[in-house]
């Protein structure tokens, strides 16, 4: 393998140090004060009925000591009937919580108190967005949102009064492009991320991200992947059926939000790299995507503008609708993939999100980049994007979806479309199945700026292996089919196809 990941061995240092008492995942944690059970505070169920003859009183015992708590949030004394379960303070008045049934991954993120829950060193964590008062669940990349069903692994833990979540895979893959235009490599793909929230006194939520991968110690030409292209290698020309490696930093953001009401917020967002409000979410964090290690081919029509150096966006949240602005550097990373480009906030994007219901992810988005490619500067584009994606939990499985279109409109007035229809299968903890069809056109693939359509179908399937609480291994492969432009001067060949197969180490 030509690379190691060093951003993951990182992740991996910091995790075999977590003591158990601070590390736990949502399921596991104590969802009630330690030391205390509800059934024994009166007024609760478990109570024994009072006597009829008043008995005389007993010296009150001292109050217990204060647990802490998030801001405007008491717990009940003990000498307080504690509020039934479905009467705890914002229950059926928190946006995303209403009295539809709930799925299971949304069961299993919340316990007492939706969007709220309790480590086992008794401080609350807040378990509600980095942008306001609905479940984390829904965050995805960047100020993304993703279906509010769909599952958030992380590993948990409190750090004083932040609570802390960690993430991160390594993937070995052994890849095969056939054909005159294609190739075989052996790498490595990698990323770590970590997030931080804290709850301030005033109500308001401050967030901090950071994400780094291993990609870059690939090299610059990155690896093959027929029909791809965007961005270039060696600044003086177009990589084509190739994809490139991200950067080191992939991202390095805080966000601040503030509440209106329980339904309301107003946040700020910024990040140096960061995620403008632009396309759906970022593909390896799309739950529809993300245990497919092939980039999409559509990747540059729909979300390639989520490593921007230099972004800052600006959004309202009103109950399960999302507008947000982003002012951002319009120009892609250029080939040095272990520096930071130039911040220039030379592009604009404007992004409405809505989810109808826990199980989909609706938005709609337009974006105007200022000279995008580094080896066209003199070209400007509007690119907009529209996507729908969809997680549900059945008995048979769990099922994700997403549906993707994406429009590149260039300033010397040419027009380039892509649509992407991806899926994933997982019928149990151990099975991953997926799928992605693709087709694009693209002015990149044959010699002399034409714009030619191509297409792509790729199936896949993934075992994994549980090694401990917060590891599992994996062992996976695809196949892909190919649909390419005939071109007379340099052709794809007959039939062609792609296959990969991988080993991964995930730490969620």
């Amino acid at each position: 393998m030509r690379a190691t990941s060093a951003s993951f061995v990182t992740l991996a240092f910091l995790l075999s140090g977590i003591p158990a008492a601070q590390s736990a995942s949502p399921q596991d944690m104590d969802p009630n004060m330690p030391g205390m059970k509800m059934g024994d505070m009166p007024g609760t169920p478990g109570e024994k009925p009072a006597a009829k003859k008043a008995k005389p009183k007993k010296p009150a015992p001292a109050a217990p000591p204060q647990h802490d708590t998030m801001p405007g949030m008491a717990m009940p004394q003990a000498d307080q009937p504690a509020p039934p379960h479905n009467e705890m303070p914002g229950h059926n008045d928190m946006p995303g919580n209403d009295t539809r049934p709930a799925d299971k991954s949304s069961q299993e993120m919340s316990h007492d108190m939706p969007g709220m829950d309790m480590s086992v060193t008794g401080h609350v964590m807040p378990m509600h967005g980095l942008l306001g008062l609905y479940d984390m669940s829904r965050e995805a990349s960047g100020t993304s949102w993703q279906p509010q069903a769909a599952p958030h692994s992380a590993v948990h833990m409190m750090v004083d009064d932040w609570m802390v979540m960690l993430h991160g895979r390594v993937s070995g893959i052994a890849d095969w492009q056939s054909g005159p235009r294609g190739g075989d490599q052996v790498f490595s793909a990698s990323m770590a991320m970590a997030m931080a929230t804290k709850d301030l006194t005033n109500g308001d939520t401050l967030g901090v991200k950071a994400m780094l991968s291993g990609d870059a110690f690939m090299g610059r030409r990155g690896y093959p992947l027929l029909l791809a292209s965007g961005e270039t290698a060696d600044g003086s020309s177009p990589l084509v059926d190739r994809q490139h490696p991200h950067d080191l930093f992939m991202e390095l953001a805080a966000s601040y939000s503030h509440p209106l009401s329980e339904a309301d917020s107003l946040f700020l967002y910024a990040g140096y790299p960061g995620e403008p409000a632009l396309g759906p979410s970022a593909y390896m964090h799309r739950i529809s995507a993300s245990d497919n290690p092939m980039t999409p081919i559509a990747h540059h029509w729909l979300d390639s503008s989520h490593v921007t150096f230099g972004v800052v966006t600006a959004g309202l949240v009103h109950e399960d609708w999302k507008l947000e602005v982003s002012q951002f550097t319009g120009r892609e990373p250029d080939q040095f993939r272990f520096d930071f480009d130039t911040a220039r906030f030379d592009s604009t994007s404007v992004r409405l999100s809505y989810n109808p219901s826990p199980n989909w992810s609706l938005q709609v988005s337009h974006g105007w980049l200022k000279s995008p490619e580094q080896l066209e500067p003199d070209v400007d584009e509007r690119r907009f994007t529209a996507s729908a994606t969809y997680f549900r939990h059945l008995e048979l499985g769990d099922i994700a979806a997403t549906l993707a279109f994406g429009n590149k409109h260039l300033s010397d007035g040419s027009d380039e479309n892509a649509v992407l229809l991806e899926g994933e299968v997982r019928p149990d903890e151990y099975w991953t199945l997926f799928a992605r069809g693709e087709h694009i056109e693209s002015r990149e693939l044959v010699p002399g700026g034409a714009i030619r359509g191509a297409g792509e179908f790729s199936l896949g399937a993934i075992h994994d292996w549980r090694l401990a609480e917060h590891w599992k291994a994996g062992l996976g492969g695809l196949y892909a089919f190919d649909f390419a432009p005939s071109s007379s001067t340099v052709a794809y060949g007959g039939a062609p196809h792609g296959a990969m197969a991988f080993v991964r180490l995930v730490a969620e």
